[in-house]
């Protein structure tokens, strides 16, 4: 028999039936759609989440897509073309940014169940002496819970916006990581190839002063400093093989691939001119992800800390309704209130807990600012000088050194300058060529670092 409750405990269930009507649902993407659309417009590419077989060979057949046939690096072999590439298949592909994505919904479940209603307990007695039997039922629910739900799903709304936007900010972090890992893999195996030439042209002066050491037209002393030059190309070119081959597996651990695809043979061509930029610390504390996510948090711990003291004394309030069968006596209807009583805690433990943990937060996000602002000025000034020091390479030292070496072998035909004096030429000309890859290689990567440290592209307008 269902016991009888009194009026207002029939207000308090209609009550709570109505608010069962508005409980919160979990949605089909977990919110995942808002992170994708952040990246749309910070990046110009979106994530993918894979969470079905069928998601999974979508992004597969995209990658597939992206990974461009080429024949000249051989039959089976793939390509990938440019670093926008890169950044859409790590965006879809990557195992641990997928883990990630996780996050997500674990967030929402705590949002939901935090705007779910508590279940009522029901409890059950029977006892007899002799051949009376007696029975009792209680039917309860957490009162202070349920007054309490509006304030801890407001909480749990602010901490999912804030691991939102902390995942935005790792998907912003993996595309920068891949655009750097992309430059320096592309840099390294135009290294290395422009490397092998040095070491067949070594090889060539190293046979050649071979054959004249042997008809004693040239000193033991050239011979030995051709023997050299010839060594420390071959221990370059070992070196240049085994940093290519280092990049590409950084490059394809984070695009989640084997390391079998081909890169384009130059890195790409500086830009004519850098555009002007706005004031790049007021971008970085407009788009930085961390800031808002750190501005997030510090909010809900304001409301946490303001339920917990709302809650210091009394943190346990239970509503039931009581009845009571006994054999030969009417049943017995009642209700009962369950409440914890202050005694030994009064609950400054708790309030002094989340004060310190507030503080802690208000702290992280001037500490977040600051990094934000300090970052965005140390990037765009790496940029500047990067790609100052690489046009300067390409326009002023490469040129020249090519003069150089021009002129040189006009004297070389001319017989007014020897052979090995040519080769020395050639080698100076090759360290040259090394470090103007290097500079523009630098170039990219600090243009990518400058883009991770505004969380996004920067804004032209007037430099600082």
């Amino acid at each position: 028999m269902i016991p009888h409750v009194s009026r207002p405990l029939r207000a308090v269930a209609v009550a709570a039936c109505a608010m069962l009507a508005g409980c919160a649902q979990l949605s089909p993407d977990a919110g995942f759609n808002r992170l994708a659309q952040t990246s749309t417009e910070r990046l110009g590419q979106a994530p993918a989440w894979n969470r079905t077989p069928e998601q999974g060979q979508a992004s597969q057949d995209r990658v597939t897509r992206l990974l461009q046939a080429d024949g000249s690096a051989g039959p089976a072999a793939n390509r990938l073309a440019s670093a926008d590439d890169a950044v859409q298949i790590a965006l879809i592909n990557n195992p641990e940014l997928q883990a990630a994505f996780a996050e997500l919904g674990v967030a929402e479940a705590d949002l939901v169940q935090a705007g779910r209603l508590p279940n009522p307990g029901f409890s059950f007695a029977r006892t007899h002496a002799g051949g009376d039997i007696k029975i009792e039922r209680s039917l309860s629910l957490g009162l202070m819970r349920l007054l309490t739900m509006p304030a801890t799903a407001r909480i749990q709304q602010r901490r999912f916006e804030q691991v939102r936007l902390s995942l935005a900010a790792r998907v912003l972090a993996l595309a920068a990581r891949t655009r750097q890992a992309y430059y320096q893999a592309v840099a390294a195996q135009q290294g290395l190839t422009y490397q092998q030439q040095v070491a067949d042209a070594a090889d060539a002066a190293h046979e050649l002063a071979a054959q004249m050491a042997r008809l004693g037209n040239i000193s033991k002393l050239d011979a030995a400093r051709e023997q050299f030059f010839y060594g420390q190309a071959q221990a370059s070119l070992e070196q240049a093989q085994r940093l290519a081959a280092q990049d590409k597996e950084t490059l394809a651990r984070l695009l989640g691939l084997a390391p079998d695809f081909a890169l384009p043979a130059q890195l790409p061509a500086l830009p004519a001119q850098l555009d002007a930029l706005s004031d790049v610390e007021q971008q970085a504390l407009q788009q930085r992800l961390d800031v808002q996510a750190a501005r997030t948090e510090l909010e809900g711990l304001q409301g946490s800390l303001g339920l917990t003291r709302a809650t210091r004394l009394v943190n346990v309030l239970d509503l039931g309704a009581l009845r009571t069968s006994e054999s030969g006596k009417p049943p017995e209807i009642g209700y009962e209130i369950s409440i914890e009583i202050p005694l030994f805690d009064w609950g400054e433990a708790r309030v002094a807990k989340a004060e310190a943990i507030y503080l802690q937060g208000a702290h992280k996000l001037a500490g977040a600012v600051l990094d934000a602002r300090a970052q965005a000025r140390l990037a765009w000034r790496q940029r500047q000088d990067a790609y100052t020091l690489a046009r300067r390479y390409r326009d002023q030292l490469l040129p020249l050194r090519q003069r150089i070496a021009e002129e040189n072998l006009l004297r070389y035909n001319g017989m007014l300058l020897s052979v090995f004096a040519l080769l020395a030429d050639a080698r100076e000309q090759a360290s040259t060529v090394n470090a103007a890859i290097d500079a523009q290689r630098d170039f990219w990567i600090a243009d990518a670092a400058l883009q991770l440290a505004l969380n996004g592209r920067p804004t032209q307008g007037t430099q600082p």
